[in-house]
């Protein structure tokens, strides 16, 4: 991810705000993007999801 970098904008001044973004990631990667070896979502091969997350159910997750 390109957040850890300084030389961007979205580097994160707050660990807060850092632990947010890597989070955020780490559930579209592993809820909501189907990868090419699996041809499902490593949710779904692990049987904790039974479909694809859409972007506006992980963003309900959101407070």
């Amino acid at each position: 991810m390109r957040r850890f970098t300084r030389l961007t904008n979205a580097f994160s001044k707050k660990v807060e705000n850092l632990a947010h973004a890597v989070s955020l990631h780490f559930v579209f990667y592993n809820f909501g993007r189907i990868h090419k070896t699996l041809r499902v979502t490593p949710a779904m091969e692990a049987g904790v999801s039974d479909h694809v997350w859409s972007l506006e159910e992980i963003a309900g997750l959101l407070d």
